[in-house]
């Protein structure tokens, strides 16, 4: 950790060149040359909390959706047919859409469409994701959003989130339920960003040494224009060429572990990091409930305003776009790396589990006896 916040310092910045070679290196020893293409599907952005920079946040005063499950489907089918074969399934925090079984009833209907389904929702007990889990969700996303418990608390006034450790405890409540995939990360631009990337790297430590039966992933959102027009400090801002000083110090730290790269950031900056140590994307995302039915596929602009949506994104271009840009750069874009029948239970035992070590993530793997 002392050479990660030595990676991170002022000092570090003239070896930026040496940092992302060697980024890029360890990347493509771990992952090869793909890169995994997701899409966010919003739910609903019904929520009970107030959080000052969120777009959701119950005082902003933004038309209220919570898609009803056959337009979950819809919505599903539409972005299996630009080609996704995984989806991100999000909702604000709202107790309504929890209780009653329409989380699972969504998974069910999707599970058809895009056989890779993780979840990012306010957090809940071990015993509530369990369902979650059995009816095919693997992976679970939850974001502390700051970790500096000061900031957290004068930016969550109101909600169930305001519980800064009931939240920090979430990935690791979702990895006894049994998720295959476990994501975190910080919203960058709430408070110092070296701070937040020490202590998002700490979590990142813990979770693999106690969380080893699942994949960990970690993300490096910045903050994006959105409903209540929150500012952001100029002294909490991540710059660009820090960005990149971040994502490959990540990379060095953890070289196991997924690195996370959504469309909050501008298509340019997309271009040059996908290649030195980003594993997954998502591509032509909306963050409104309903937004991909909005968009006129043909020409891809939208046919109406998104009012609704949690953040405005940055890199607009339809996924095909971005896969092509892909593949100019010698990368593999992969709509589909996984398929619940490599992880079901053994019907026989022709075929044994192999359990990788803490150190190189635990990946599950499936080996016939007779090699």
């Amino acid at each position: 950790m002392e050479d990660f916040a030595a990676l991170l310092s002022p000092a570090a910045a003239p070896h930026l060149e040496e940092l992302a070679a060697q980024s890029q290196k360890l990347t493509r020893h771990f992952f090869g040359n793909t890169i995994r293409l997701f899409a966010p599907l919003y739910l609903s952005n019904e929520c009970v909390n107030v959080c000052k920079y969120c777009g959701f946040s119950r005082h902003n005063a933004i038309p209220r959706i919570t898609l009803p499950a056959a337009k979950v489907e819809d919505e599903t089918r539409l972005l299996a047919g630009r080609g996704f074969r995984s989806l991100l399934l999000v909702a604000g925090e709202h107790p309504k859409y929890v209780a009653n079984g329409y989380v699972a009833d969504c998974i069910r209907r999707c599970l058809p469409l895009t056989p890779q389904i993780a979840l990012e929702l306010g957090p809940l007990e071990t015993e509530e994701y369990v369902p979650l889990v059995a009816v095919g969700a693997e992976g679970l996303v939850v974001y502390q959003e700051t970790y500096h418990e000061p900031t957290y608390r004068e930016l969550h006034t109101a909600g169930p989130k305001k519980n800064y450790a009931w939240r920090l405890d979430t990935a690791e409540r979702g990895h006894a339920a049994g998720f295959r995939r476990l994501g975190i990360g910080a919203l960058f631009g709430l408070h110092d960003w070296r701070l937040e990337a020490i202590s998002l790297a700490a979590h990142a430590k813990h979770l693999l040494k106690n969380c080893w039966s699942s994949y960990l992933t970690v993300a490096l959102p910045r903050m994006r224009p959105a409903s209540g027009h929150f500012q952001i400090e100029a002294k909490n801002e991540l710059a660009d060429r820090e960005m990149v000083q971040l994502m490959c110090a990540l990379r060095l730290l953890l070289p196991t572990a997924g690195i996370v790269l959504s469309t909050r950031e501008p298509a340019n900056l997309r271009d040059g990091l996908c290649t030195l140590g980003v594993t997954h994307m998502s591509a032509g995302s909306s963050t409104e409930p309903g937004g991909y039915s909005a968009f006129d596929e043909s020409q891809w602009t939208p046919t109406r305003e998104q009012p609704g949506e949690q953040f405005h994104i940055a890199d607009e271009r339809p996924p095909q776009v971005v896969a092509a840009m892909l593949k100019q750069k010698g990368l593999d874009p992969v709509w589909k790396d996984h398929d619940r029948a490599l992880s079901g239970p053994r019907e026989t035992p022709a075929f044994e589990t192999i359990t990788a070590t803490a150190d190189e993530s635990a990946a599950r793997t499936w080996m016939p006896q007779s090699r």
